[in-house]
């Protein structure tokens, strides 16, 4: 006989095709992760999923982000700027709310990054903000456009072929061809 599953164990395994299962990053302290990323999470909607001695998840519908202090990593910084995961993003349900978690995060860890800009770092008609942790993870906070929040139900304008999107990939040496900048120094590493 098979255990019982709650409603809430089902949705992760019963999702749509194609849905976002989950992410697991490695992180170098377990603490300072479950301190900032746990906090943002939270205010996200997201739910403690998992908490184990090297680990913690937490969940929003079917998908689940898990942060893991594994022993098999093989630095001690995240790098944005190198090949692999440059940042997560997550809609937020509107410019007032982006504005008050940014401000909020500095209590939490977080550092605003391109401060000069915000909350147009991404470009003109989007509104986000950029937040990076000590441990040099970065999550963006995306709200929905001005037309969006005054109830337009027009789309907005699509890309022409061949250009990038709100964010450009760094080049060679870091630096954004345009859209938001690379962040100007690291946080302290803790």
């Amino acid at each position: 006989m098979q255990p019982s599953l709650t409603r809430q164990d089902r949705s992760v395994d019963q999702a749509r095709h194609g849905t976002l299962h989950h992410v697991e990053m490695w992180v170098p302290n377990l603490d300072r992760a479950t301190a900032t990323w746990g906090w943002l999470l939270g205010e996200l909607g997201y739910d403690i999923f998992q908490d184990w001695p090297g680990g913690r998840s937490w969940r929003s519908g079917s998908t689940y982000i898990v942060f893991e202090q594994s022993p098999a990593r093989t630095a001690i910084r995240h790098d944005r700027c190198r090949p692999g995961l440059n940042h997560l993003a997550f809609h937020v349900e509107s410019q007032e709310k982006a504005d008050s978690l940014a401000a909020a995060a500095t209590a939490h860890g977080w550092r605003l990054m391109f401060a000069d800009q915000h909350p147009y770092a991404g470009g003109k008609g989007h509104y986000a903000a950029y937040l990076e942790n000590v441990d040099g993870y970065e999550a963006e906070l995306v709200a929905p456009s001005e037309d969006q929040q005054a109830g337009s139900a027009a789309p907005p304008p699509a890309e022409p072929a061949g250009t990038t999107a709100a964010r450009p990939e760094p080049d060679a040496g870091g630096q954004a061809g345009g859209g938001a900048p690379p962040a100007s120094g690291a946080p302290p590493a803790s």
